[in-house]
C-alpha cells in the first residue's frame, strides 16, 4: 500500500532532527524488562538521556517493525520532545515519572500534529485538536513517539473482520508467531517498540491484544479516563487505557491519564476519593488474604484451562483463597450488546465526525467512501456493521432504551452479585485463548467472552501474562467493582511477582 517507504522517510528525518546523544548516555540494558522507574533512575544518574532512549526506540522500530507492522506513523517531533525533557532535567523542572518516556498512541486517538485515521483511508487528515488524554501526556512530559496500527474502526465495520488489519496500515502480526493474530494494537509494546502504548476498548480491545502478546493491559473504570478526542463506538462502554510490559508502567501512565474532563460527562462521576498515584498500591503481598473468584471459561480450550489451573495454584501459594465461580447472565448479555452498539455507534460516530475539519461528515458518507475505495476491501470486503448501524433504531427508540438499560444492569449484576455472594476481592479469568492464525478469508475467532461483563458494566479489567500454550501467550484478567482500579492493579502486580510469565517474543514465522 506504499506505506513503508513513507514510514522510513519519516524515520530518517526524525533521526537527524537532534544531534546524537553522547556515548556515555547511550543505553546499555535490557530494554524489554526495563520499567519506567529504572529508566528514570538511569536518567537521574546521567547514564541515560531522553534523546538516547527515544533514539533507541526509533532504531528498534527501524529494525523490527518490518516483521510486526505495528507502527503506523512516527511523530517527526519525537526527538525534539525528548530534547525538551532533557532540558527540563538539567534545570530540575521535571514534570513527573513519564517525562522523557516514549509512548505510542493507537491511531484512533486525536493528535493535532499527526493524522488520526482509525485505520481508515477515509480519515487521512488532521483532527481539530489533541484528545484530552494526549494533552495530559504532553503536560506530563511524555514523548509521543507515533501512532500505532489498529483493527480498523476498532473492529466495528465488518461482520467477519480480521483483527490488526487496517486500510491505512495493513496487517499487524503477533510478534510471538508472525502468521498469528495480535487481536489488535499492542504488538508494538510487546516487541519493545515503545515503553507504553495507549489503547482503547469497547469490549476487549485493550485486554485481548495485551493477553495475546504477553503484555499488561488496563481497561479502566468508565469515567476514569476522558474519551474526548477518541474515535468512538459507544459512549456507554468506550474507554482508553494503558498497555505496557509491566504493571508499574501501566499504573504510572494511568495516574497521568485519569481525571475529570468537562467535555466528557462520564468523568463527572469520578469520585473525589479516587487515588491519583496508582503505583504506590503495588506492594508485594497484595494477594495474601485476598479472595479471588476463578471464572475458568473452558470454552477457550484445554491449553488455556491448563494455564488457569497453574494460575490458581500460584494464587493459592501467594496466600489467596480461590473460589471457582461462573458469572450469570452471559447469554443474555450476548443477545443485548450488539443491537445496543449499533444504535450508539451511529449516534457517536456522527457526533465525532462533525468535529473533524475535513473528511466524511457522517456514517452514510463513510459507507459511500468504502464502496468507492478498493484498497478498503483488500482484506475483509464487508461493512455490514456500518450498514446495520445506519439502519438501527435511533437512541430515543423505546426498544433501544429498554435493551440498553437491561444490558447495563445485567452486566453490573453479573459482577456485583458474584463478588458479594462469595465475599470476593476480584474475579480472575483467562483473558484470551492462544492466538489464531491470521486469515482474511476466515476472519477472527470470536470465542473471547471474558471481557464482556467488565466492558459493559464499566468496571476495571487488568490483564497480565499467565503462561504460554506452546509459543503463544495467554493472559489472566482481574476484574472488580467500579472504581476498584487500584486494587485490581495491586492484585495483578502481585500475581506477576509470584508467577512471572512474560518472555520476550522470538518472531517465529509460523508455529513449529
Amino acid at each position: 500500500m506504499g506505506r513503508r517507504p513513507v514510514f522510513l522517510a519519516i524515520l530518517a528525518a526524525a533521526l537527524v532532527l537532534v544531534p546524537a546523544a553522547p556515548a556515555a548516555a547511550s543505553p546499555r540494558f535490557d530494554l524489554d524488562s526495563a520499567d519506567i522507574p529504572a529508566l528514570q533512575a538511569r536518567m537521574a544518574s546521567g547514564r541515560l538521556t531522553a534523546i538516547a532512549l527515544t533514539r533507541t526506540y526509533l532504531d528498534r522500530i527501524h529494525r523490527i517493525d518490518g516483521k510486526v507492522n505495528a507502527v503506523l506513523a512516527l511523530n517527526p517531533a519525537a526527538l525534539s520532545q525528548a530534547s525538551a525533557s532533557d532540558a527540563r532535567r538539567r534545570t530540575h523542572h521535571l514534570r513527573g515519572p513519564l517525562d522523557g518516556i516514549p509512548v505510542l498512541v493507537k491511531d484512533n486517538v486525536d493528535t493535532r500534529d499527526q493524522w488520526t485515521t482509525a485505520g481508515s483511508r477515509a480519515l487521512r487528515s488532521y483532527p481539530a485538536k489533541d484528545a484530552t488524554l494526549i494533552t495530559r501526556l504532553r503536560d506530563a512530559g511524555a514523548v509521543i513517539l507515533g501512532k500505532a496500527n489498529l483493527s480498523e474502526w476498532a473492529n466495528f465495520r465488518a461482520a467477519k473482520p480480521t483483527s490488526g488489519w487496517s486500510g491505512v496500515g495493513g496487517q499487524t502480526n503477533n510478534p510471538y508467531v508472525l502468521d498469528h493474530n495480535p487481536c489488535g494494537s499492542s504488538a508494538g509494546v510487546a516487541a519493545s517498540l515503545a515503553q507504553v502504548a495507549i489503547g482503547s476498548e469497547t469490549d476487549g480491545s485493550i485486554v485481548c491484544p495485551a493477553g495475546m502478546t504477553a503484555t499488561v493491559g488496563h481497561k479502566p473504570s468508565l469515567g476514569l479516563v476522558s474519551r474526548t478526542g477518541v474515535v468512538p463506538i459507544s459512549a456507554e462502554q468506550d474507554t482508553a487505557g494503558p498497555i505496557a510490559r509491566n504493571v508499574v508502567d501501566v499504573a504510572l501512565t494511568l495516574s497521568v491519564l485519569q481525571g475529570r474532563d468537562p467535555a466528557d460527562p462520564a468523568t463527572l462521576t469520578y469520585p473525589r476519593t479516587q487515588p491519583t498515584d496508582y503505583a504506590k498500591f503495588l506492594r508485594p503481598g497484595a494477594l495474601r488474604g485476598a479472595r479471588i473468584g476463578l471464572w475458568r471459561l473452558p470454552v477457550l480450550g484445554p491449553a488455556t484451562d491448563a494455564i488457569m489451573t497453574s494460575a490458581r495454584n500460584s494464587l493459592v501459594k501467594a496466600g489467596a483463597t480461590v473460589v471457582e465461580v461462573t458469572l450469570p447472565y452471559q447469554a443474555r448479555l450476548g443477545e443485548l450488546e450488539f443491537p445496543a452498539l449499533l444504535t450508539e455507534f451511529h449516534r457517536d460516530i456522527d457526533a465525532y465526525l462533525a468535529t473533524r475539519p475535513t473528511g466524511p461528515r457522517n456514517l452514510a458518507e463513510l459507507i459511500a467512501y468504502n464502496r468507492a475505495d478498493p484498497l478498503e476491501r483488500t482484506c475483509f470486503a464487508g461493512q455490514e456493521l456500518f450498514e446495520q448501524a445506519l439502519a438501527a433504531p435511533p437512541p430515543t427508540d423505546p426498544g433501544y432504551l429498554a435493551g440498553r438499560a437491561e444490558l447495563s444492569d445485567l452486566a453490573r449484576r453479573s459482577l456485583d452479585e458474584t463478588l458479594a455472594a462469595h465475599h470476593l476481592d476480584a474475579i480472575a479469568s483467562p483473558t484470551n485463548p492462544p492466538a489464531w492464525k491470521t486469515d482474511c478469508a476466515v476472519g477472527d475467532n470470536d470465542v473471547i467472552p471474558s471481557s464482556t461483563p467488565a466492558a459493559v458494566a464499566g468496571y476495571p479489567d487488568v490483564t497480565v501474562p499467565a503462561g504460554f500454550a506452546g509459543p503463544l501467550p495467554v493472559g489472566i484478567s482481574f476484574m472488580g467493582a467500579r472504581w476498584s482500579d487500584a486494587r485490581m492493579l495491586a492484585l495483578a502486580a502481585d500475581f506477576s511477582r509470584v508467577a512471572p510469565a512474560r518472555i520476550p517474543p522470538r518472531y517465529l514465522p509460523a508455529l513449529p
